[in-house]
């Protein structure tokens, strides 16, 4: 099989090695810094450049590219797409970049399907990737029609060599609205976390808890403003349930309410429980 790849930073270099580690793939790959391709390919992660010429010998089409940057290069390679490959985005927002995958879809009679692999680290980068990455994680599958499971057996198949635990199939919405919580608020909480005076004399009074919360404070500004900016309406929301929940935090605090704090905390003890199963 032959798959493009379009971006070689964390997410695509990391798809481009676990293909070459686990399959007998010939991989394409693009990236807008030439230097990075070329060490892609110096490597051994990809065979080719992926060009408008040779992206029809392609079955499958994988984008992860910033989301302004891979609608503009969607609509560049779309007139030279096979009309029997499946494109995929890799990107962290779902709404905006299947509006028009799919209407491009239809217009040149390829298969365009969003995605969204949930793993990462907090570094970033082709020099970060791994092979490793993706195994046992899961994988959001966003097609036009969510029912058809002949599309979605395929692209279970053809992923099988980068060895996800899990696949869920969803909406361009609903994604959006899910990931606003599970993976773009984490990233804002921390990174606001960060910023208090009290985090230089943190060494020797740190441990466990604080490593967890300040983990991916360290992030890619430029990726996550974009993420933000394209799903602003969702995360917004979910800044606002937060703020509320803080103030009722604060205002117990405040009042010295004992009572209040102990009933705040014992409710969030019971959601954990209730939303981890346990």
């Amino acid at each position: 099989m032959n798959i493009g790849i379009a971006g070689l930073g964390l997410i695509g270099g990391s798809f481009a090695k676990s293909f070459k580690e686990r399959s007998d793939a010939e991989i394409f790959g693009f990236d807008g810094d030439k230097s990075i391709l070329d060490f892609a390919m110096l490597y051994g992660a990809v065979d080719h450049e992926l060009t408008q010429d040779n992206i029809g010998e392609c079955q499958l089409i994988l984008v992860a590219l910033y989301p302004e940057i891979a609608v503009q290069y969607l609509k560049e390679i779309a007139p030279h797409v096979n009309k029997n490959a499946i494109v995929m985005d890799l990107c962290g927002t779902k709404q905006d970049l299947c509006d028009v995958g799919f209407a491009l879809a239809k217009k040149w009679g390829f298969t365009f399907v969003g995605s969204h692999p949930m793993a990462g680290t907090q570094f970033s980068g082709f020099k970060s990737s791994s092979s490793q990455l993706f195994i046992d994680q899961p994988m959001v599958l966003v097609p036009e029609n969510q029912d058809d499971i002949l599309l979605v057996d395929k692209i279970i198949k053809m992923l099988s060599p980068i060895g996800f635990g899990s696949f869920s199939v969803t909406s361009p919405r609903e994604h959006d609205e899910i990931i606003a919580f599970t993976s773009q608020m984490p990233h804002i909480i921390s990174n606001a976390f960060i910023k208090s005076p009290t985090a230089l004399k943190h060494k020797g009074f740190s441990a466990g808890s604080y490593r967890d919360l300040t983990r991916v404070a360290w992030l890619n500004a430029p990726m996550w403003s974009d993420l933000f900016i394209q799903n602003k309406e969702m995360l917004i929301n979910e800044l606002d349930i937060l703020l509320a929940a803080l103030t009722e935090y604060k205002s117990a605090l405040e009042d010295s309410d004992w009572n209040r704090l102990c009933s705040l905390l014992q409710e969030g003890k019971e959601r954990k429980e209730q939303v981890d199963g346990q």
